[in-house]
């Protein structure tokens, strides 16, 4: 290994550096943690970012801008990823409705996470290429060395969406243990008499600290009540935005109660019941798969750990006696 270090630098000089690097991002981690932080400040600029855009879109007609490389860091992905036409085509639409459904409402976010699709294979395969044929650091045959290239890249490629999917199931799992919560409330402002753009600003007014991510996703949905020339269609994007079944049900409570004029509060109260139902049918779930599930730690790490202590002692006396 040292003959591949420059001259002058040692093993021990390398790992001192490690050192250090390590020791101050974990005192950095320490110091981020430590930093009390609103939640919500980042959320509430963005919708009224949001929220301008949406007026400016219906008072003014869009215009293309004209194609100009800037000399940000950003700007350079942009004009990568439009050379390659990544962002007008079917697939980035899907994309960034994934983008949405994980809470990433930004027009740049989609330059971003084309970029890192493109690029992110290149440099794996280039690192691989590297530590495989420059520095010989596996011992492979040929015909596996190549396959360790080209499945490094192809693993790379997909990484952006894995880790995409799982933020936007994680993201999910906390709306859905605020949803119950959500519709009491709502329950509650719409017996007060308040409309539905009232009842969802006082919701996502008291839900800003225990369910931030569904009090985002609310607070969206009423600017887009306001804007849009169709009530409904607010609520549809929401059901969009959010792949939860529950949260599917109640945008549909809505619309129908928007369509027909149905009491709002009867049919709120209903759901809220069932979602609390179903919660708790989770947890007794749960609760009656808990002996199945610890049937095999018991029996790797509990009883071993058992048995030499109760075994023990006697097979020593044993071996003395017998010795």
């Amino acid at each position: 290994m040292e003959a591949y270090l420059p001259d002058g630098v040692t093993i021990e000089d390398v790992i001192t550096i490690l050192a250090a690097m390590s020791a101050f991002l974990v005192v950095l981690a320490i110091w981020s943690s430590g930093l009390i932080k609103d939640p919500m400040h980042g959320r509430v600029k963005h919708l009224q970012e949001r929220r301008k855009d949406l007026k400016r879109g219906y008072t003014a007609p869009n215009k293309r801008r004209p194609t100009v490389v800037k000399a940000s860091y950003f700007g350079a992905m942009k004009d990568i990823v439009s050379k390659f036409n990544l962002v007008k085509n079917e697939q980035a639409e899907k994309f960034r409705l994934k983008l949405l459904q994980g809470g990433y409402r930004s027009k740049d976010a989609l330059v971003y996470f084309m970029f890192l699709k493109l690029v992110l294979p290149i440099l794996v395969a280039a690192v691989a290429v590297v530590l495989i044929y420059g520095m010989g650091m596996f011992d492979l045959k040929p015909m596996m060395k190549i396959m360790a290239c080209v499945g490094s890249a192809l693993v790379a490629s997909f990484l952006p969406e894995i880790i995409l999917k799982n933020m936007t199931t994680k993201r999910n799992l906390m709306m859905q243990r605020a949803l119950p919560d959500m519709l009491d409330l709502l329950v509650i402002c719409a017996e007060a008499g308040l409309t539905l753009d009232s009842a969802l600003l006082r919701v996502v007014k008291e839900m800003a600290q225990t369910g931030p991510e569904l009090a985002d996703e609310l607070n969206y949905t009423a600017i887009e009540l306001g804007f849009l020339p169709e009530r409904r269609q607010a609520l549809a994007n929401l059901a969009s935005r959010v792949t939860l079944p529950s949260i599917q049900s109640v945008t549909a409570t809505l619309i129908q109660s928007e369509k027909y004029g149905t009491p709002l509060a009867q049919s709120l109260r209903v759901l809220s019941a069932e979602f609390r139902n179903e919660r708790m049918m989770r947890a007794e779930e749960k609760a009656a798969k808990l002996p199945a599930t610890m049937t095999i730690p018991l029996i790797l790490f509990i009883l071993p750990t058992l048995f030499v202590v109760l075994i023990g002692p006697a097979a020593c006396q044993i071996s003395e006696t017998m010795g």
